[in-house]
């Protein structure tokens, strides 16, 4: 058994899920995302399985390659090393125990593994319980907190780090990995995604990749970026004009950014989450744009940088203090680009707090 500690938020998050498991009669879950026996436990590798009991008793496998991480990671279970297969050994574990049921991540196993189970432990009737701690996951606690919020300092700085290179004849491809650079400065330990520059027209690509494409004076820029630090992520957007810009552009702007301070008034606790998208979209609406707006409003980002809840049309998930989400509304028009305003933004009962704070005004650069 790992060393315990008790003031570790690893045991309170085992906690919770117990908890649960007791609510939906649950007496044993495995667990097979690596995210989620990173989150319950603390171990980072990339292969491993854990099971956990409504009644306390909690096993982590691996094979021999990270036995020693495991014990140096992992708090509040029992560590295994698993020579024979990882769900094998589990299925073992569970076939001694004989639950009545046992609860499994469906989306996180292939159909093969999870027939495996089954033929394994016949007289165990395996239920899906996915998304049962995606739903922990929503709340952060004050550890996962500080994590974003350190990571949204990195990558907010690092955007200003690189402010001198946005200028005309600097190919996407180099800014974007001098801006991951940055961010591994700031003591990021890398980008939680592959970072976003799109220029000119492949700005109306709201996923676009960093290309080696030149920026050009008089263009829009996109740069879409987030580090990632202790494995929380940020996530961030501004959009900037190389020069002085039209005033058709200059009403862009003002449109987006409208509409994310409309969106962001909404964001508090017990808000249902479409209505978040609802102000957003309104106000680009009002502004004749709403067409032009082609995704949702924002996600929950965390352990992934897309997570539960998503700010969609017509969720009706409700926020709740210390979720973390992003506000992004944005317009994409085909041949002239794109622009986008986003911020990660922690849940309060009073309102949001913006942990993203680069600057949102100061967006022409001459």
């Amino acid at each position: 058994m790992s060393q315990r500690d008790d003031s570790n938020p690893l045991l309170s998050r085992q906690a919770r899920l117990r908890a649960r498991l007791e609510e939906k009669k649950l007496p044993f879950l495995l667990v097979s995302s690596p995210v989620n026996i990173f989150y319950l436990t603390g171990f980072r590798g990339s292969a491993g399985a854990a099971a956990f009991g409504a009644a306390g008793e909690a096993s982590l496998w691996v094979d021999p390659r990270y036995t020693l991480q495991a014990r140096e990671e992992a708090r509040g279970v029992t560590i295994v090393e698993a020579k024979r297969g990882l769900l094998k050994t589990a299925g073992e574990w569970l076939a001694k125990r004989l639950p009545r049921v046992t609860g499994f991540e469906e989306t996180h196993l292939t159909c093969a593994a999870a027939q495996d189970l089954k033929t394994q432990c016949p007289k165990i009737s395996f239920k899906n319980a996915g998304g049962l701690i995606e739903e922990l996951r929503c709340i952060k606690d004050e550890e996962e907190i500080e994590y974003i919020r350190q990571a949204a300092r990195a990558t907010a700085q690092a955007l200003e780090d690189v402010r001198p290179l946005l200028r005309p004849g600097t190919r996407e491809r180099d800014l974007a990995a001098e801006i991951e650079y940055r961010m591994r400065r700031r003591g990021a330990e890398g980008a939680a995604f592959e970072t976003i520059v799109a220029s000119g027209a492949r700005g109306a690509w709201p996923h676009a990749r960093a290309s080696s494409k030149l920026l050009k004076k008089s263009e829009l820029v996109i740069l879409d970026l987030g580090a990632i630090l202790c494995g929380y992520a940020a996530d961030m957007t501004r959009t900037v004009h190389l020069g002085k810009p039209r005033a058709r552009l200059r009403r862009l702007y003002a449109a987006v950014q409208d509409a994310q301070e409309r969106a962001l008034a909404v964001v508090r606790e017990g808000v249902r989450a479409g209505d978040v998208d609802r102000a957003a979209r309104g106000a680009l609406g009002r502004h004749g744009l709403a067409r032009y707006f082609t995704h949702s409003t924002g996600h929950g980002v965390g352990l992934e940088i897309h997570e539960r809840p998503r700010l969609g049309r017509g969720e009706t998930q409700r926020l709740e203090a210390g979720c973390v989400i992003t506000v992004e509304p944005g317009v994409y028009l085909e041949g002239l680009g794109g622009i986008r305003i986003e911020d990660t933004v922690l849940v309060g009962s009073d309102g949001p707090e913006v942990l993203t704070t680069a600057s949102k005004d100061d967006w022409i650069i001459l």
